[in-house]
């Protein structure tokens, strides 16, 4: 695996290579949300030895320090508070009952990963974490760098990324590479 510290740039480009076809990135949209707020459902009951913190609290502040030191400001702020939003939503629901929390946050996890998967099957290629773990932190910086891309920040980040992986575009659809 390669370094887990690297610069928002490299790794958005290199996630990139892996996510370029629309509809595959339109799939990130909705499916990344929902696997960051199920894993915060379902780390939302964990406390740390009658700590008020919860362990989704903590997962949300250790990656918080991995986004905001990438060299990226703008976007680890953003990816951050996108991800806070998602944990706070996640305690909202963790409450009540087992059954309650257990659908909520697996329930979320998993409709998160079968669109991430129909994305790929799009992109007629696997997902990047199955070559880089590091993309699974990634993918929310990802998606916020998409979104903040459509509203017009960031033309540099992305003028790099279209450089090095291309522009995104609808592939014709084939079978995806073997996991």
């Amino acid at each position: 695996m390669a370094s887990l510290f690297r610069p928002a740039t490299v790794l958005m480009v290199q996630y990139a290579h892996y996510h370029r076809d629309r509809r595959n990135i339109a799939t990130h949209y909705v499916g990344i949300p929902l696997i960051v707020f199920g894993i915060g459902v379902l780390l939302a009951r964990w406390q740390l030895d009658g700590n008020p913190l919860t362990a989704a609290w903590l997962l949300w502040i250790l990656s918080t320090l991995w986004y905001l030191s990438r060299g990226n400001l703008l976007l680890g702020v953003a990816v951050s508070m996108a991800n806070g939003l998602l944990i706070a939503l996640a305690h909202q629901v963790a409450g009540g009952s087992v059954a309650h929390w257990l659908g909520w946050g697996l329930g979320s996890f998993a409709v998160g990963w079968v669109l991430q998967f129909i994305g790929h099957y799009f992109e007629g290629r696997k997902p990047a974490f199955m070559d880089d773990l590091v993309g699974l932190l990634v993918g929310p910086m990802f998606v916020t760098g998409e979104a903040l891309f459509a509203l017009g920040w960031g033309k540099n980040l992305l003028a790099e990324i279209e450089r090095s992986a291309g522009p995104t575009c609808i592939r014709p659809t084939k079978k995806p590479q073997a996991f």
